[in-house]
């Protein structure tokens, strides 16, 4: 899929996944990744760091009563119990399209953090790719294992959205790395025309990968969840 000044590639069935590791610039990126690095390196320093670093998707009134996911050795597992329906975590390189060179780029890191909706019906195909990588399956396993029509993609849950306003994303080896703080809305069966998306002058970017029953929205906003301007990074 192509977002509108935001390279990304087709994720099949997994819309999200596609959302979360694209960014301006990263067409240009020069390092190239063929295979899964040591498990390490995906690894924060620390479970602290990487719970600060997936609450750092969306403002503290939100991300503070949050459940936080962190990467293990086998896939994700909650560091801390949540309390608003809401859950954060820091997605790696293996969210993004399967043919996307930045697949096992071990230094990508996408904060987000999903409304119970999304949880509940976008996360777990994310959540079930991290134990395939991480048990050593292989790229073109991961592909053989992935959805290949619509029918079999799972559909977001009416008002599934997500948070990405981490000023501390890592989403491309280019420039700043990050993209803008934004917002995304999972709806299935949905056209840009709908919401007027893609069109010149409008704020609003949409993508679909081509077996995905629904399209994802995103939504640029003004402030990363810390509270500092993002006005400036936007024009």
């Amino acid at each position: 899929m192509q977002i509108k000044g935001w390279a990304t590639a087709p994720a099949v069935g997994l819309a999200f996944l596609s959302c979360a590791t694209g960014s301006a610039g990263a067409e240009d990126a020069k390092p190239s990744y063929p295979s899964m690095a040591p498990l390490a390196q995906y690894q924060m320093a620390s479970p602290a760091d990487e719970i600060a670093l997936a609450r750092s998707a969306a403002p503290p009134s939100i991300s503070g009563d949050a459940e936080i996911l962190v990467l293990g050795a086998h896939g994700y597992e909650t560091a801390v119990k949540g309390k608003n329906g809401f859950v954060c975590l820091v997605e790696r390189s293996w969210a993004s399209g399967l043919d996307d060179p930045n697949f096992w780029n071990p230094k990508l890191r996408a904060p987000q953090c999903l409304n119970a909706a999304a949880a509940r019906t976008v996360l777990p195909a994310y959540l079930e790719r991290t134990e395939w990588v991480l048990a050593g399956v292989s790229l073109s396993d991961v592909m053989a294992r992935t959805p290949t029509d619509a029918v079999a993609s799972r559909e977001p849950a009416l008002g599934a959205m997500c948070y990405m306003m981490s000023k501390q994303q890592y989403l491309s080896d280019s420039g700043a790395h990050h993209w803008h703080p934004h917002l995304m809305f999972y709806i299935a069966h949905a056209d840009a025309a709908g919401w007027g998306a893609d069109l010149p002058d409008s704020p609003v970017d949409s993508g679909q990968g081509k077996f995905e029953p629904f399209r994802t929205f995103f939504v640029p906003i003004a402030k990363w969840s810390d509270g500092t301007s993002a006005v400036m990074e936007m024009h």
